[in-house]
This record gives structure tokens, sequence and C-alpha cells, in this order.
């Protein structure tokens, strides 16, 4: 993918788009790939990079949704196993299996969880990944000997996803790219274009020119996340605001506290939520709060009494407390929650998608999760069809090839994730050597992956690749600020910048990077 290029595109289009998508997360780049797929001419334009927001910032996993069984969204869970199989067949190279065990303190526990792991088994049905079943204390151990022992009865072990989200949001670009659609990052939806009271288009701006564009279609689809309600409001002030945003914070530990391949499933914290610890890439991802906000924002900050409620709730059920010293980075996600009843919880408000047209014609699409976001995409599809009043065509996304796709990757090899494409950057390191070197002793990256992010991955800035084309703000804050000369010079270079623009990349990377940080 080169930006470039897609600029060029545009310009070159004349008359109607079919399909404008307005967001570059996960939503949105699955409706991209589903029109684009179908033979419609799609683009997509996001106001900073893709999976900026939510969609980079999940509890890395694919999962039917334990507590909505519990909460008796029985309909919701079959859709999201059957989708987590699908993903698991169409991106295999970033989706894979997961052990969970759910330690029993309590004597009822392990009864109670081991008969709801057997319906959440027999929901999945064909595309389960293994099944549920009790272990022993001693069992329970074996494969988390850092859980605490103290009250420790057995353990209920089952099966669910696990994936990079981030990465998969860049694969979804490059197979929408693949099939004919236009996607651009930095180019920020301002306004619609009408006809009378109907959309006719958007006027968007490229935040790295300043350009202004008015770009037509004959279908434009909302799926902006917790920034929904913003464009609905730009359509009609007048509209009822959809989004009820709450709050999930993860923290980033040393995998020793941690070791093995299993995680640990409590499935009701003190704020109604399940607390998560799940190996992910070398490391342990810990979380998540549901903390409900007033603001939505691009770069939303973890409060104080969220950090503190996740080491509290992981020291009950790890022997190794760990303390903010620990914390190798902590980031926060913004869900966009749609709540038509107004609960007063948001732990208790459905993850179910909503899908609405405005009497303007505007599509939006919100609510969900990243595990059905392919069923979202094909529900958005068919109803913007009728809208634009396409010709009708099937959806072809069940068993669509994600880009990059490789079965039995090494997970092994710190470049697993990037599937065939492998090949190439491994190719590169061969002809250049410099380029194998790692960035930090730290982490696994090399000059040869900020390459590849500028050239194929449409790399914009030093956040860009350091947070999102690979994981090194997620996996190590600190580590990644050191990192941030090195990955602007090399990108200065791939891009074309000169030493002003490394020094202010540096200046602002090193800035966000302080934020992931723990006080």
């Amino acid at each position: 993918m080169d930006r470039d290029e897609m600029i060029r595109a545009v310009e070159a289009h004349e008359g109607y788009w079919d399909i404008i998508v307005v967001g570059g997360g996960a939503t949105g780049l699955g409706v991209a790939v589903d029109a684009a797929t179908r033979g419609y001419k799609t683009l997509l334009l996001e106001q900073h990079d893709f999976s900026k927001g939510t969609s980079s910032r999940s509890t890395k996993l694919v999962h039917g949704g334990v507590r909505y069984l519990r909460q008796g969204n029985v309909s919701l869970v079959i859709e999201a196993l059957h989708e987590r199989g699908l993903m698991l067949q169409n991106a295999p190279h970033l989706v894979s299996h997961q052990s969970f065990i759910v330690p029993n303190y309590e004597w009822w526990d392990g009864p109670f969880y081991g008969a709801g792991m057997k319906v959440y088994d027999l929901l999945a049905g064909k595309l389960g990944l293994g099944p549920s079943k009790w272990l022993s204390r001693e069992e329970t151990l074996e494969r988390i000997p850092t859980l605490e022992p103290e009250g420790l009865r057995g353990g209920v072990i089952y099966y669910d996803g696990q994936f990079d989200d981030a990465r998969l949001a860049v694969n979804l670009a490059q197979t929408a790219v693949e099939h004919g659609a236009v996607v651009l990052n930095y180019m920020r939806v301002t306004d619609f274009i009408k006809s009378g009271d109907m959309i006719q288009g958007v006027v968007a701006v490229d935040e790295e020119s300043g350009r202004l564009w008015e770009i037509n279609g004959r279908a434009v689809v909302n799926a902006t996340g917790v920034f929904a309600d913003e464009l609905i409001m730009r359509d009609n002030p007048e509209a009822r605001r959809l989004i009820t945003p709450s709050q999930g914070v993860h923290l980033i530990l040393d995998k020793s506290f941690l070791p093995g391949d299993s995680a640990v499933m409590v499935p009701q914290t003190a704020d109604g939520r399940v607390l998560f610890a799940v190996p992910w890439h070398g490391r342990v991802v810990v979380g998540t709060t549901d903390t409900p906000v007033d603001e939505v924002s691009l770069e939303p900050r973890a409060l104080e009494s969220e950090i503190d409620f996740i080491l509290e709730h992981a020291a009950r059920y790890l022997s190794k407390d760990p303390t903010r010293a620990d914390v190798k980075s902590v980031f926060a996600g913004l869900r966009p929650l749609v709540d038509p009843g107004h609960s007063k919880s948001t732990s208790a408000i459905s993850r179910d998608h909503y899908l609405v047209v405005s009497e303007s014609g505007l599509v939006t699409i919100t609510g969900g999760k990243w595990t059905t976001y392919r069923k979202m995409a094909e529900a958005t599809i068919n109803q913007a069809l009728m809208v634009a009043g396409l010709p009708d065509r099937e959806c072809v996304t069940r068993h669509l090839r994600i880009h990059a796709w490789l079965k039995n990757v090494d997970k092994r090899d710190p470049l697993h994730v990037y599937g065939s494409d492998a090949v190439y950057l491994k190719k590169m390191m061969r002809a250049d050597p410099e380029l194998a070197k790692p960035l930090h002793p730290d982490l696994p990256y090399t000059r040869a992956e900020v390459v590849w992010a500028v050239r194929e991955e449409m790399a914009r800035t030093v956040e860009d690749t350091l947070s999102r084309r690979t994981r090194a703000l997620l996996l190590d804050a600190r580590a990644s600020i050191e990192m941030a000369t090195e990955t602007a010079r090399i990108m200065a270079a791939e891009l074309g910048r000169d030493d002003a623009w490394i020094d202010r990349q540096v200046a602002t990377y090193t800035a966000l990077a302080k934020g992931y940080l723990p006080t």
C-alpha cells in the first residue's frame, strides 16, 4: 500500500464511488473488504491511522464471550463463536488457539463454571477449539505455577482465540486494496455533501497536505466507533446520541508473572467484568476495567484508580504480586457501547452491534466487537446496497483469506505475524544485513520492519510504526521511546523527510509514549 498512489487514485476517479466508508478501525475495514470483494467501487477514509482507536487497544482475544453467556445473551455467543472459527480459518498467521484456566477457590466454582464451559463448547459446534474439562489442584498449578495456591481447589480449562488486533487491521486494509478498494489514513471527514436532504458524499481534509476534497458517493457508511455520534450530529443536529462510551484499561507485565502457555480468566470482578491475564508476544496482558466516560478521545488515558484496580485484582490470583514498577506499559481503549435502554452500568450493556439508517441515507454501524467484525460488515453492506440502489451481490468474505494468509506459522519466529510477507522481509535482511539489526535489545523488532511498514503498510509517523505496525509501545513503552530516534531516521529516508521532521516526530512520540507509563 502506498499513500501517494491512493491519493492519485482518488484524483483519477470520475463520478460516484459506490460505497464511502468513514472510519478505519475493525468495523470500517471489514466493511471496505466486504464491499470491495463484492465488486463495488469502495473508498475508505480514516481521520488518523488504521486502528488508531479502540481497534488496536483490545484484550487481544477472539472469543465468544463467556460473560455474555452468563447474561443470557446466547444468540450473541453463538454468532461470536461461529465468527471466531472463521477468523481462525481466514487469518491463521494472526489468530490462534489459546487455553484459559478458571481457577476455583470456592467448592461450588468447579461444578458451576465447568457446566458453563460445557455449554460454551456445545454452542461452538464444529468450530470449537477443544473440549473444556475440570482440572485438579495439582494439574492447575502445573499449568500455571504462579497462581495463588492458598485456597485453590482446582480449575476449569477451556479454549478460545487470541490475535494481534492492529496487525489484522493492516492486513484487512491490504486485502481491501487487493480487491480494488482505495484506503486512506490521515484523511478526516469534516462534512457531508447533500442534494436536498439526502447525503451524496463527503467533504474531507488531507491532514498531511491540508488539501480539501469533495467526494461523491452513492452510500456513506459511518463506521467511526466511539466517534459515531459526531457524524450523526453533523448530519442531523437533532438526532439522539447512540454511544455510551466505556473505558477499558490493560497492563503489560513481564512473562515471569505468567509463565507457560495458559491464560487466566476470572469470571467476575468487583465492577462486573471478566479479568484476564493472557500471554501475548512474550509478555502478559492483564485487564480489563469498565469505566463510564463522558468524553471520547483518540488517545484516552488510564485513570490511576483503574491501574490500582487491575493490580489489586491480579494480586489476588497471582502468587507474585505485581506493582506499578513492574508495569511495562498501560493502555486504554474506549468501547462504543450502544444503550437503547439507558442502563446504569456499562458492564450490563450488550456488546451487540447496532445498525441504523438515518432519513438522509447515512448508514451507521457501531457497537459489536472485533470477533464479529466480518458479520457486522456483511449486514452493513446489505443495508447500504438498498440505500444506494446498487445491484445485489452475494457476500464472499465467509471463507476469504486475509492478506498474508499462512497456515502453521512458527510462533517462535518474531516475524510470524507477517504471515506470507515474512519471506520478503527475510529477503530484505539477507540483501542488507544492516536491516536485520534489532532496534532495541529488549524487543524483537528490526530495522527491516520499519522499512516494510513505510513501503508496504502505509505507516506515516513514528507512532504508526512503533504502536501499530510493530507493537513496541504496548509491549514496553520505555524501550519504544529509546527506539524512536532510529525509527524516525529510517522512516525519514524512506519518506524523503528532513532532520526537522525527525526531531518533531521524536518529540511527539516521546510525549505520547510517556502517557503509557504509570506514574
